[in-house]
């Protein structure tokens, strides 16, 4: 991996001096006002922010070396260890800084991958993680310099007249191939988990939204599901299910996904794609937004904007208007079918949020007991095949059954419907 900014919690921030080209491209001001969070996520204080107007980033030092020249002196005054700039670098872009302010340097992926390296606890999170960082050193290997071109002689390690460069390739490559395998496994493993449930009869939630905007606030309070939530981007990164009961007495499972961010680096976007599939997967999207926030709108754009990308058009959404609390003025943010205000933090709005799942998340089975004519045994292994039947009993009149049956199957031509018995369990 490139170089990194961890920190052992009883070490002294490292004082870092953020860096962005301005080129129109972006907003630069609130770009960069997201990567200071991201380094104080990372223990980092931030002593100096450099906004530098371009036309187009420069091919080798990014900001221009004029300008990179006059930053030295900066870090000199305020003891800078390390620049982190708001772009993804390449490796000459990388050493040429290095080389001209003597400090090191690391990108905006560079930092987002040492915070979720830090933060992932799973073995998924950790495989997930460890993939987006070796597909990103792959990428960069190419002109690190003559150090990374010689020729090695590992025994067994390399083929005839291999270079450490192409050497170091080849090992990242095998890597990559590893923790893809691996990946695919626990992503077959939970496709089955997700067809299990959907036979079942499982509803199924899923929590999103900006990073920080407190879904794992909102988990804990309507499961007490524990889940770490701090003020901190990228709080958590695993993903956590817990089952509630709604009003009209169903059961659905909400499951926490990670945060979203602007400008989040392809190789997490599709490292995480198992993860925030849960999303695509889901029978409904609870879409937690941080009105608080000044560029709540913004963040809300860049939700909607993934979520289009994950293919979840279609699926039904609850607007969750969180940290109403600390918003003066809410009263006057309208509500309605889909738009609900909360404060996860001091349980305020919960009801109602509920209330607006349950109306809005569709019916996929009915639950119920049903008495099937023996001449109708093609429904019958219908309901066995597409739903889940949980005792059955013989009679003279047919079997009956009490069982989950599919809404296609329960109100079609000749459904179930019309041979139910009782009202729902």
């Amino acid at each position: 991996m490139n170089q990194t900014i961890e920190i052992a919690q009883d070490e002294e921030p490292v004082k870092v001096i953020l860096v962005t080209a301005d080129t129109g491209e972006f907003d630069a001001e609130i770009s960069v006002k997201e990567l200071e969070e991201l380094a104080r996520t990372a223990r980092a204080v931030t002593v100096g922010v450099v906004i530098q107007k371009r036309p187009a980033p420069d091919s080798a030092t990014y900001i221009g070396s004029g300008r990179l020249r006059e930053l030295v002196s900066e870090i000199e005054a305020t003891g800078a260890e390390l620049l982190i700039f708001d772009c993804e670098l390449t490796a000459n872009q990388t050493r040429n800084i290095e080389e001209i302010t003597d400090v090191r340097v690391i990108d905006r992926t560079t930092l987002i991958l040492d915070i979720f390296a830090a933060r992932a606890v799973s073995k998924e999170g950790r495989i997930q993680v460890e993939l987006a960082q070796q597909k990103y050193r792959l990428a960069h290997l190419a002109g690190k310099g003559i150090a990374l071109s010689r020729l090695g002689g590992g025994i067994g390690t390399r083929g005839p007249g291999e270079s450490k460069l192409e050497t170091d390739r080849r090992h990242i490559r095998t890597r990559i191939e590893n923790l893809e395998k691996a990946l695919k496994e626990i992503r077959s493993r939970r496709e089955l988990i997700r067809s299990r449930r959907k036979k079942d009869g499982v509803l199924t939630a899923a929590v999103v939204g900006y990073t920080n905007a407190g879904k794992s606030t909102l988990l804990n309070a309507l499961t007490d599901a524990g889940v770490l939530a701090e003020d901190k981007l990228f709080a958590t990164l695993d993903t956590t299910s817990r089952a509630v009961l709604l009003p009209d007495g169903r059961s659905v499972l909400l499951t926490d996904t990670v945060g979203l961010i602007r400008r989040l680096p392809h190789n997490l976007v599709e490292a995480f794609k198992s993860t925030l599939e849960e999303a695509a997967n889901a029978d409904i999207i609870i879409n937690v937004i941080d009105v608080s926030d000044e560029n709540a709108k913004s963040q809300a754009i860049v939700t909607d904007e993934l979520l289009k990308e994950l293919g979840c058009d279609g699926i039904p959404r609850v607007n969750v208007l969180n940290k109403c609390d600390k918003l003066p003025g809410a009263e006057n943010i309208p509500e309605d079918g889909t738009t609900v205000k909360i404060s996860a933090k001091k349980g305020e709005g919960l009801e109602r949020l509920l209330e607006a799942v349950s109306e809005n998340l569709p019916s996929r089975a009915v639950r119920g007991r049903f008495l099937i004519p023996y001449d109708k045994s093609g429904l019958l292994n219908a309901i066995r095949i597409d739903g889940t039947i949980f005792s059955e009993e013989y009679t003279p009149e047919g079997t009956y059954i009490d069982a989950l049956v599919d809404c296609k199957i329960y109100g079609g031509k000749d459904g179930a419907e019309q041979y139910r018995r009782e009202q729902p369990l």
